[in-house]
């Protein structure tokens, strides 16, 4: 087989070290067995050719880690108020409607996380959309 020259900035001359556990190095040489290719080019495709995950926008990520905190605040208010109703004393809220609310405060974050995402998809398509909408 000849040797096909490439374009200098497509030669592999650069070495990036990864550190690996024993467990690790095992489970990446039997991936790459199992795919019928070198180790180093199973690693190039899985961290160069996979699309990264959205992140969430700076107000997107305070209000979720708000939320985060008062849905803490919640879980300690249900735990008080099943301590208060094993121990029969007076119980501080109805426990039924704490796990309620807490409910909608785990969905109000996925929302958020969810929302948060298609709108990055949508924004070069829509951008026309945002003033139209307040127009109505």
């Amino acid at each position: 087989m000849a040797n096909r020259k490439q374009s200098k900035a497509l030669v592999r001359k650069h070495i990036f070290p990864v550190r690996l556990s024993d467990i690790e190095l095992d489970l990446l040489r039997i991936k790459s067995l199992d795919a019928g290719m070198s180790a180093s080019e199973l690693m190039r495709r899985n961290a160069l050719m996979r699309p990264l995950p959205k992140r969430l926008s700076k107000i997107s990520l305070q209000t979720y880690w708000k939320l985060g905190q008062i849905g803490n605040n919640l879980n300690q208010l249900v735990k008080a108020t099943n301590t208060a109703l094993k121990i029969g004393r007076t119980l501080p809220t109805d426990p039924e409607l704490l796990r309620e609310l807490l409910e909608l405060l785990h969905q109000c974050r996925r929302d958020i996380a969810r929302d948060d995402i298609d709108s990055e998809d949508s924004e070069e398509e829509d951008e026309e959309d945002d003033w139209e909408a307040d127009e109505g």
